[in-house]
């Protein structure tokens, strides 16, 4: 093993102890410090990982928040849909039975009055020389050159419900 004598040995043994607890303590320094960065990256990764699953959950909840908000907001656009859709059945509904039942008005005794004050407002909206028909569904359609007047009785009905929007829109509230 050694070529030195036994003086030289023993004279090496405390130079010897000395490097082996100097080394010992090197090591034991390292394990120490590389243990305390293992524990600060460890640290470190620790939060890191709660800040990305903080985020993760925050940006959940907002684009859960985001989608209710846009579910709710096309639930409501599909209720005011069928509202107004069915507004303006109830709408065309009332049109129709206003032309039905001023059709019908032909069937009043009344009616030939009805008839003479329509030409006579006829008349005097195109003038005297007026072409005045009787209208098939009641009532009279005048011509006067380019001018043309319908006083027909479902026009009229049909006019009168358009000049009265607010009563018609009663009809939704009841």
């Amino acid at each position: 093993m050694s070529t030195l004598n036994s003086a030289a040995e023993a004279a090496l043994g405390p130079l010897r102890e000395a490097l082996r607890r100097s080394a010992e303590g090197m090591a034991d320094q390292m394990v120490a410090d590389a243990r305390r960065r293992a524990a600060s990256l460890r640290a470190e990764a620790e939060a890191e990982a709660r800040r990305i699953t903080d985020g993760a959950a925050a940006q959940g909840e907002a684009d859960a928040r985001a989608d209710a908000r846009s579910r709710s907001s096309r639930t409501r656009r599909a209720a005011r849909e069928r509202v107004l859709a069915a507004q303006e059945a109830l709408r065309l509904e009332l049109l129709r039975q206003l032309r039905d039942g001023a059709a019908a008005a032909r069937h009043d005794p009344r009616y030939g009055l009805l008839l003479a004050k329509l030409a006579a407002k006829a008349r005097e909206s195109l003038g005297a020389d007026a072409v005045l028909t009787e209208s098939p569904e009641g009532g009279i359609a005048a011509v006067a050159g380019t001018r043309r007047l319908d006083l027909s009785l479902p026009a009229l009905a049909l006019r009168e419900a358009e000049r009265t929007p607010e009563e018609v829109s009663q009809l939704w509230l009841e």
